[in-house]
């Protein structure tokens, strides 16, 4: 029954906001709607209404589908130092990185969906309803670790905010194994990933020892760009006090794994130009093009150059902890990463294909109308999840009375 009533309360707590609150639904809704009249063209047609093709069968919603599976994992950046270290700066806003992993691991099965062609399909995706070729297949394993780490996540904030409704101290025997438990799932969702493109031999240019880890590190970077920015956007807008500490200290650790994922890279390059095998067409591709296809070059070095100059913002104490540098630190990342996991992880993969021939690959407007669908009904679940854990943690809208309906 008191259950019920946290529902029903939260539920009530979303049609409560000030102009502002609702110009922001209603263009999440233009947006989705506009996306999702682009995707009744793919339902009618089939993934013909894409520009994928033999050469190229994976492309712009699989790269949307890794980065985003590197959002998700952001949340264990917070989680570690807050319940681990019991670090209380972090603590306070530990909250809304696991909303953000919630809304993120949504997002990444909505892109598998579209991805499939035929969304009837992913009833296979289900145990026991459907036929997942578990434990043999690798997107059978991802789905698993997906659905996992998306409990888990939702179980603890949806624990946390019901205490917090009712003015209890939290269980830590209950939070705490299910938060230690989190952090090897964050592992385990974004190293699954790599194990697909890994587990396809014909495709030398995924064929790396590397691939899991440097997936982790750019996960560690762009994650956290996004909620250095969210943080502040909440800080302006909401009563929720976010202090500076906690901001430096979560960029302090994206130095790290900015680090390692650097030079992760350079090991690789290392490693296929020193040997000069005729696999290294594939990078070639990649950064200088062959003949005159040089469509991805722009956006490779536009990828690695915008990652060097976040590194470099962020390694410096004082453009760290100046918040213009870090807000253009934060979005040169999150544009590195994003770039770096569709357009320079998965274009060159497939660039030569297996005939030696080039198929220049550009989204089509269905493919990019489908992902702003996505990205906003993920926006939009954000929005609302994060207004009910404000109202609740803040008391905005006499919570008392909530209880008692």
């Amino acid at each position: 029954m008191n259950f019920f009533r946290f529902l029903k309360g939260s539920f009530a707590i979303i049609f409560k906001g000030n102009k502002t609150y609702y110009l922001w639904l209603a263009f999440l809704f233009l947006l989705i709607l506009w996306g999702g009249l682009g995707y009744t063209g793919q339902l009618r047609d089939g993934l013909i209404r894409s520009h994928m093709r033999d050469s190229v069968s994976w492309a712009f919603y699989i790269g949307n589908f890794t980065f985003l599976v590197g959002v998700a994992a952001a949340a264990v950046m917070l989680v570690i130092p807050a319940y681990i270290y019991n670090w209380k700066p972090i603590k306070e806003i530990v909250i809304f990185g696991e909303l953000l992993a919630v809304c993120a691991v949504i997002m990444c099965i909505s892109f598998i969906v579209v991805d499939i062609g035929n969304p009837l399909r992913f009833w296979h995706m289900l145990p026991i309803v459907g036929t997942m070729n578990f434990p043999s297949s690798l997107l059978g394993w991802d789905f698993f670790v997906l659905s996992s780490y998306f409990l888990v996540n939702a179980v603890v904030v949806t624990y946390l905010l019901y205490c917090v409704f009712y003015k209890k101290e939290y269980n830590k025997k209950f939070v705490l194994p299910l938060v230690l438990f989190s952090i090897p799932l964050a592992v385990g969702i974004h190293t699954v990933t790599a194990f697909l493109y890994n587990a396809l031999p014909a495709r030398v240019f995924w064929n790396s020892a590397l691939l899991a880890p440097r997936f982790l590190a750019s996960a560690f970077c762009s994650g956290p760009a996004i909620l250095l920015i969210l943080f502040q956007i909440l800080r302006k807008t909401t009563k929720f006090e976010i202090k500076d500490e906690a901001i430096w200290r979560i960029a302090e650790l994206m130095v790290y794994a900015m680090f390692i994922y650097l030079y992760f890279t350079v090991a690789e390059l290392f490693k296929e130009f020193y040997s000069g095998t005729e696999h290294i067409l594939y990078w070639k591709y990649l950064l200088f093009g062959i003949g005159e296809d040089k469509q991805i070059v722009l956006f490779s070095w536009g990828s690695i150059i915008m990652g060097f100059i976040a590194f470099v913002l962020f390694l410096i104490p004082k453009t760290r902890k100046n918040f213009v540098t870090l807000n253009i630190g934060a979005v040169l990342i999150y544009a590195s990463v994003y770039v770096e996991k569709g357009i320079a992880l998965i274009i060159p993969g497939f660039t030569p294909d297996v005939l030696g021939q080039i198929y220049v690959y550009t989204p089509s407007w269905t493919e990019i109308r489908t992902a702003v669908m996505i990205f906003s009904l993920g926006s939009l679940l954000f929005t609302l999840l994060a207004k009910i854990a404000i109202a609740i943690i803040f008391d905005s809208y006499n919570i008392d009375s909530l209880r008692k309906k």
